[in-house]
């Protein structure tokens, strides 16, 4: 008998499962760095600017390495939330269940 939390009647679809979690921190990883290298760019890209003369281009790339490391933050640890949106149909479960073959059903 598989158990259910209480107060959920879900069903669990394997199609909805989620991952390993090896997978898991591998991808959350993945996105952080990405982000992560974003922002130093955007640091780099920020002295450059400064020291070239760029005046209106410095002050937006240095709000987007300051905001940058909250956005990776909350991209990796968002968890995924697998639904594929079909709905199981609901079963009538007070029938009782098939009893057993007689010999004169197995001849036919």
């Amino acid at each position: 008998m598989a158990r259910t939390r209480a107060g959920t009647d879900d069903t669990v679809r394997i199609t909805t499962a989620a991952g390993s979690r090896a997978a898991e921190i591998r991808s959350r990883q993945k996105r952080y760095l990405l982000s992560m290298s974003l922002r130093t760019l955007c640091f780099v890209g920020a002295v450059i600017a400064s020291l070239s003369g760029v005046d209106w281009l410095w002050p937006i790339l240095v709000a987007g390495a300051i905001v940058l490391p909250y956005i990776a933050v909350v991209m990796a640890n968002a968890a995924a939330n697998l639904s594929d949106g079909f709905r199981l149909r609901e079963g009538d479960f007070t029938r009782p269940e098939l009893g057993a073959s007689t010999r004169r059903d197995r001849e036919l």
